[in-house]
């Protein structure tokens, strides 16, 4: 059986509540001929219509959104005073963006330690969250740990994505305003693949996808993107001056060469394209050419994506430090990983990541571990 709680009642109450206007209409019908209760019957159903009508069809983006109730969180116990980032970001050091095309406003606890890992090893920069699902008139936030959590850090900005407004003056204005693109079966990864290029090329930077660790401070890296496996590069990772003439031929080969139907045409097939033309080569290994790096696989993906498996097997303490030991961060390949279990405390390779470089992200996820094993028993 499920409960009905008094605000849910008075709510019933109110949608089904009759206007005094057809009460009064009842009783006059009720008292005259009976060709008049047809028009009683007429007026009900009426209004009926126009109430499902105008709640069907309300647009959900008007609506004030519901969320869940936020974990109280205290930045003093999950952040300690003495992390050097109490002076917040520096002007003159670069952003570190992170997007979110997805309507979700709940991050998961991957989400919240790439973001609080890029805080932690880059104080000296603000930390930019766009994310779609935001309220572009609402300045706060919405109710849930993760927001809390990452607040806590003075170099962490949450910011509404608002996807004309930046694709405006760039050549990838006329394809986003194309309704038929978002048919298209990877319209969310391309659309992803969008906003890195353009914001790295608008505003330069450093960007990452959600599901990175960051283990040491990525500023040294500048026009910069890593080597995922054997001649393919992947755009997980981007740093690059702003307005780079490297960028600029990735939108324009994104607009020139589009095909929203190939997984990774518009995503890593682009990136792999565009620095062989910019380099005149046709393989490409660790290497610079004409001010663009192309990283070595271990320095942001030292996992490959073949060998994703490893993030949850038990690593000792030299077999964590030999691994990493050339490495600025893990991508996490959450779209093959995000199905499996992680135990929280254990010795997999991803649980000591997050103990070390997301603190206070791991101190939640071994709380809620805590809990659910009490509640089991």
């Amino acid at each position: 059986m499920m409960a009905v709680s008094g605000e849910q009642a008075l709510a019933g109450e109110r949608m089904f509540r009759m206007p005094s206007c057809l009460l009064k209409l009842t009783r006059v019908v009720l008292s005259h001929k009976p060709w008049a209760l047809f028009t009683l019957i007429f007026v009900l159903v009426f209004f009926t219509y126009i109430k499902l009508y105008l709640g069907i069809w309300e647009d959900p983006e008007s609506r004030v959104p519901t969320y869940g109730l936020s974990a109280e969180i205290s930045c003093a116990h999950y952040v300690p005073s003495a992390l050097n980032i109490t002076r917040g970001p520096s002007p003159s050091a670069g952003n570190v963006f992170f997007v979110e095309t997805s309507k979700q406003t709940a991050p998961s606890y991957l989400f919240s330690c790439s973001v609080e890992s890029a805080a932690r090893t880059h104080p000296a920069s603000r930390v930019v969250v766009f994310m779609r699902g935001l309220a572009k008139k609402n300045t706060s936030l919405p109710k849930h740990w993760a927001f809390s959590l990452l607040s806590c850090f003075p170099n962490v900005q949450f910011r509404p994505l608002n996807l004309t407004e930046l694709f405006s003056g760039t050549p990838l204005a006329q394809w986003y305003l194309q309704p038929q693109r978002r048919q298209e079966p990877y319209f969310f990864p391309v659309l992803s693949d969008a906003c890195r290029i353009v914001l790295m090329w608008k505003f330069g930077g450093i960007y990452l996808d959600t599901d990175f660790i960051v283990l040491r401070n990525l500023q040294n890296l500048t026009n910069a993107l890593g080597i995922q496996d054997h001649d393919v590069l992947n755009g997980a990772f981007l740093s690059f001056k702003p307005k780079h003439k490297f960028m600029e031929l990735c939108m324009q080969d994104f607009v020139q060469d589009y095909n929203g139907w190939v997984w990774g045409h518009q995503g890593p097939e682009l990136l792999t394209r565009v620095f062989k033309k910019w380099c005149h080569i046709r393989t490409i290994e660790s290497m610079s050419c004409q001010g663009v790096r192309a990283l070595a696989p271990e320095v942001v993906y030292p996992i490959p994506w073949q060998g994703w498996k490893k993030l949850f097997e038990a690593v000792s303490a030299s077999e964590f430090h030999k691994l990493l030991q050339n490495t600025y961060a893990v991508h996490v390949w959450n779209k093959l990983s995000h199905k499996t279990k992680l135990e929280i405390p254990s010795q997999a390779l991803l649980a000591q990541l997050y103990s070390q470089f997301c603190p206070a992200t791991y101190a939640k996820m071994k709380q809620d571990s805590e809990q659910l094993s009490r509640r089991a028993v």
